[in-house]
């Protein structure tokens, strides 16, 4: 796992102009802590930083490929689960290999099947490569969007990185953000190919890039279908145990410690199941951690869709499989510390406004990351087979918006009453909520004769497989790779999502329960206490000594005559939330998202200085 940058300009040489190219690859070192280098000629330079995992000794990057005609660089970052099988194909094709890597695989991939090498590929990735042959560069993003990859188009060329920072760091580009990057900051639901700055775009998923002296061209090379599904519950169930058990071995192949992040929900059990009967047949227990709150479990109070605290479950697993589990647990003083605050937003370059559930999640990554260097993760479940709650409500799966903003806030209409009331206005949340959720359910793919019900269950997996997986697999990347940590996601395996998606939804719910048909595919690494578990979501804190140091914070804000955040929040509303007694649970969500999100803006303004667009 690594970070990756680059530059092309047609009219420039870049081998007298290093300095902006070192400085881009250094925003990258969190990604790639172990080593990094540079590649430039005229027209081409490529950055890298890595965190090895695969050939540790080998695998050095940029990598670099002779041929008669020119050399063939890449800049690479993420895993190829198959290059293996790969590799024993190229070689019988002809191909000489000096590292064990997967870099090298494809590399030599792309030598032998050019462009269509992406049809080839198993696993989370994003490389950019460019080919001397021709002048030409080659941008892919992995077909779930795993791995993150941004691109800024220049007069001559492209400026590409792992991340905005990579590409922020570069002195010809405008750190601005224009209405509809705040409107993309505000409503908090991932549009594919937004990036929120100004001039900077992302690939999207399952997209390739291509630049040469006649311009830069962007186009998809993989989409999800419909097809139809005639197999009854029982092949069903075990076709999907056997895609699953297939990602899970595949995604063990490491020469670094390695372990499961196991919240004793379906989903991460299922994983860590699989996860540990593999791994015990060569004798290694597999490793799993948890996160918890203090207090949390002996004050828990279910609240209709909150109905059990984790840690339980979580070591019920464990012992289970027999894995040797850690379960880290934080206080509100951590949780609420003003640094780590800022590390998330710089992680994330954005004002996500999480809060606590980013904190929470990089420091158990910073604890992980003393043990192991890749872990497993169960991403993507929900999305796929209907795990959240708003699935199975009636008037919520019904209302024509992104029904977990709908789960959220009660309402459909998105309003953001914390902003000043001008900006609210042009910004006009609603209507951008509306038109991007169009747009949305627009492009999901049916059957020809699929009923009303039919329908409706197909755009709901595809908003949250197009909307809304995307902000969790990004979530998990950026903090998980601030700690130097790679996590690895076995259901977001795209044989699985073309499966998943094509279960005619009665499947999905056969037993009156959500993600039945999952629950039988891995009943038999999973216990019973966690099959009859109704889920339950990523845990946040209910310490009120939390929420009143989230007051404390904004009220400081409040005190700084010329904050930046002022601009965008109204003060009058912040001054309100800061100083209402927030009631003995700490869990009064209007107010909490308040506080959040002004404190993320207010650090967000303060480490990039965007210029703000307003006009």
């Amino acid at each position: 796992m690594c970070g990756i940058t680059g530059w092309v300009s047609y009219d420039g040489d870049l081998t007298r102009r290093r300095q902006p190219l070192d400085l881009m690859t250094a925003t990258m070192t969190g990604r790639g802590p172990d080593a990094g280098g540079t590649w430039v000629e005229r027209h081409a330079a490529l950055g890298h930083r890595r965190l090895s995992i695969i050939d540790l000794a080998g695998g050095a990057q940029p990598m670099t490929a002779a041929t008669p005609d020119g050399t063939v660089a890449l800049t690479y970052s993420g895993e190829v689960y198959n290059f293996r099988e790969l590799r024993a194909e190229l070689r019988a094709r002809g191909h000489r290999f000096t590292t064990a890597s997967d870099t090298e695989v494809v590399l030599r991939g792309y030598l032998e099947w050019g462009d269509a090498l992406v049809d080839h590929l198993t696993g989370m990735y994003a490389f950019g490569l460019w080919d001397g042959r021709t002048e030409r560069l080659l941008l892919v993003r992995d077909r779930l969007g795993i791995k993150p990859l941004y691109y800024h188009p220049t007069p001559d060329g492209v400026l590409f990185g792992s991340e905005p920072k990579a590409l922020l760091a570069h002195p010809d580009v405008r750190a601005a953000v224009d209405l509809d990057g705040l409107r993309e900051i505000m409503l908090g639901v991932k549009t594919p190919g937004a990036a929120v700055w100004k001039g900077m775009h992302e690939l999207p998923p399952a997209h390739m890039a291509v630049l040469d002296r006649s311009g830069l061209r962007v186009r998809s090379y993989w989409e999800l279908r419909a097809t139809e599904h005639t197999e009854g519950r029982e092949v069903t169930a075990g076709r999907l145990a056997a895609l699953l058990e297939g990602s899970v071995n595949e995604q063990l192949v490491a020469d670094v410690p390695l372990c499961s992040l196991l919240s004793g929900g379906l989903d991460s059990s299922a994983i860590t199941g699989l996860a540990a009967r593999e791994l015990a047949y060569g004798g290694e227990p597999l490793r799993s951690f948890s996160v918890d709150f203090v207090g949390h479990s002996e004050h828990f109070v279910p609240d209709g869709h909150n109905v059990s605290p984790d840690t339980a479950y979580a070591e019920a697993v464990a012992a289970h499989v027999g894995a040797r589990h850690t379960n880290l647990v934080l206080d509100p003083a951590a949780l609420a510390d003003e640094e780590v605050r800022r590390a998330c937003v710089a992680a994330r370059d954005l004002p996500v406004g999480r809060g606590d559930m980013d904190h929470s999640l990089l420091l158990l990554f910073r604890a992980v990351r003393a043990h192991s260097t890749v872990a497993l993760s169960g991403e993507g479940a929900d999305e796929m087979f209907g795990g959240y709650w708003w699935f199975h409500d009636p008037a919520v799966s019904a209302s024509a918006g992104f029904p977990w903003l709908t789960a959220a806030t009660g309402i459909a209409r998105q309003e953001r009453g914390f902003l000043r009331p001008e900006l609210r206005q042009v910004l006009d949340i609603p209507e951008f909520a509306e038109h991007r959720y169009r747009e949305a359910v627009a492009a999901a793919p049916f059957l020809d004769g699929e009923d009303a019900d039919r329908r409706r269950a197909r755009e709901l997996l595809y908003l949250h497989l197009t909307r809304s997986l995307g902000g969790m697999l990004d979530r998990k990347d950026r903090l998980s790779m601030a700690a130097g940590l790679e996590v690895r996601v076995p259901f977001c395996d795209h044989r699985i999502v073309e499966y998943a998606y094509n279960i005619p939804w009665p499947l999905h719910v056969f037993d009156g329960r959500e993600k039945s048909i999952l629950r039988a595919a891995t009943r038999h690494v999973v216990p019973e206490v966690v099959q009859r578990r109704t889920k339950s979501p990523y845990p946040m804190t209910r310490d009120v000594r939390y929420v009143e140091a989230l007051q404390r914070q904004t009220r400081d804000v409040l005190a700084e005559p010329d904050a930046a955040v002022f601009a965008l929040v109204d003060r009058e509303a912040a001054r309100r939330v800061a100083e209402t007694p927030c009631g003995a649970s700490g869990n009064a969500p209007g107010q909490r998202l308040l506080l959040e999100k002004l404190l993320d803006l207010h650090v967000w303004l303060d480490l990039y200085k965007p210029e703000l667009l307003l006009d």
